[in-house]
Order: structure tokens, then sequence, then C-alpha cells
């Protein structure tokens, strides 16, 4: 049994996070239009990745590549995403996600047009949080209907 959020598997929580968020979000959307309710939830949901990207580096001991690569392990469990690795230097990390269980459960959910605000949408964020020099250039992703993820990450 758990005795910590950060034992559960992160697709676990961002499940149970989406059955809540998902309502309350096409609610907002209902009420105060699309594009004011989605600038609102990208912007906490933003926030709150920026703060793990810090909770992060903390809990790796740094905030390098090698941190980075280490600590990233949580959001793979059980499968959860599966990463193509094309390249990993000193300043450079980029990867291909080439299998994401998270698109599949915000499908499953009925939620696919709100899989990237509550999900891909943290990712640069995130790696903000880890360190403010990481920057994050995607072209494409599962969640909007590619084939894969692609994450060029250089530090600089």
């Amino acid at each position: 049994m758990a005795t910590g959020i950060n034992e559960i598997p992160i697709l676990v929580r961002r499940e149970i996070e989406a059955q809540i968020a998902g309502p309350l979000v096409n609610a907002y959307i209902e009420k105060f239009g699309r594009e004011k309710a989605l600038k609102v939830a990208s912007k906490v949901i933003t926030q709150l990745a920026r703060q793990a990207g810090s909770q992060l580096a903390k809990a790796e001991g740094g905030n390098s590549i090698e941190h980075l690569t280490q600590g990233q392990s949580q959001w793979s469990t059980g499968g959860a995403l599966v990463r193509e690795i094309l390249e990993i230097t000193e300043n450079t990390y980029n990867y291909n996600i080439t299998t994401c269980k998270y698109a599949d459960m915000y499908r499953a959910l009925g939620l696919t047009d709100l899989g990237f605000v509550l999900s891909c949408g943290r990712d640069g964020a995130m790696f903000e949080g880890f360190n403010p020099k990481l920057k994050l250039t995607r072209t494409q992703t599962i969640m909007e209907g590619a084939d894969y993820c692609d994450f060029r990450l250089t530090l600089g």
C-alpha cells in the first residue's frame, strides 16, 4: 500500500486528476467559453508543473541532463511511456515517445480534447522548473494524433 502521493504512479495520479479536472474544465468552457477556460486551466497547470520540476531537481540532487534522465523514470512506470533515446550529451537530450498510455487514458475517459492541456502542456514548464536554462522544442505529440512525440531538450 502506498504511503504517500509520490509512491502512486504518475499515470494513476493523472487519471484521478482528469476525472475531477476534466468535468470542471468542461463546465468552465460551457460557462465562460473555451479560450478563457483553457487559458486559466493552462496557467494553473503550468505553475504546478514548474513546482514539480523544481521538486524533481531537489530529489535528484541537481538539475543537469544526467539528473533529469535519472528522474524521468517516474513518468514511465508500468510502461506508461516508451522513450526512444536519440542523443544524450552534457547539453542535449533528444528522444521520442513512441508509446503514451497517458493519451490512451484521456481517450478512454472521453477527454481527448483536454489531454494536451491536462498533460502535455505541463512538459515545458516542468523542464523550466527543473532547470531554467533547459529549453524544450517539440513539434508533435501522440495526444494530438502524431505517431510519436518529439522531445528536443537543450541546456544553455
